[in-house]
């Protein structure tokens, strides 16, 4: 069973992002803050989930939250400032909308840029240890999944609905067939982001 809080006196909120590693789409991130009496042994690091799991924790997680909020940067801004900044961003804007608003930060990875004046804590593979950060790591991660689905309408020889914008074989073939669309971020070279490790991959 995961760790509820990182502490017990703040209001926390855990947060976390998906779609930092794709080549295609959105960055989407979300923060939760649960009541501090709410336990659920199926909530998981939403790579730890099949597609209809995280469906189903996600009308859970957002019946049961104190609050939760969703952040969404596109391609045409990662493109701008970069998707380290542009993941800080969507998460900022995640926390930004919680009512009630958050006092402590527990975020999933080693960097965070501050959010006014909120104390945090950064986690490494905080969501395969923390109750909220893996609660946003799937409410970021159906949200984002969903996004793509649409997009595969209206860019379907991508696949998106199947590679949710991430580097498989197909994408990468269909990239070299049809070029990039419009949704592609221009700023990723495709040999590095190859490189990249994609924390939240996932075909489900």
């Amino acid at each position: 069973m995961l760790i509820k809080s990182f502490q017990q006196k703040l209001r926390e909120a855990g947060v976390d992002e998906a779609g930092r590693g794709a080549l295609a789409g959105p960055v989407v991130a979300a923060a939760v803050i649960f009541p501090k009496d709410f336990e659920n042994e199926l909530i998981n690091d939403s790579k730890k989930l099949n597609a209809k799991n995280r469906a189903e924790l996600k009308k859970i997680i957002e019946n049961s939250a104190l609050a939760y909020g969703l952040g969404i940067v596109d391609e045409k801004i990662i493109d701008k400032i970069n998707i380290l900044q542009s993941s800080f961003l969507a998460m900022h804007k995640a926390i930004e909308t919680l009512n009630p608003a958050a006092e402590f930060l527990l975020i999933d990875g080693n960097k965070f840029k501050p959010f006014r004046e909120l104390n945090f804590e950064t986690i490494i593979k905080g969501d395969s240890l923390y109750l909220n950060i893996a609660s946003a790591s799937i409410l970021a991660k159906v949200h984002r999944d969903e996004i793509m689905i649409e997009l595969s309408k209206k860019y379907p020889e991508y696949g998106f609905e199947q590679n949710k914008g991430y580097a498989t074989k197909k994408h990468i073939q269909a990239i070299d067939k049809y070029g990039l669309s419009p949704v592609h971020r221009k700023s990723f070279k495709l040999k590095r982001q190859l490189k990249i490790d994609f924390g939240d991959w996932s075909l489900e």
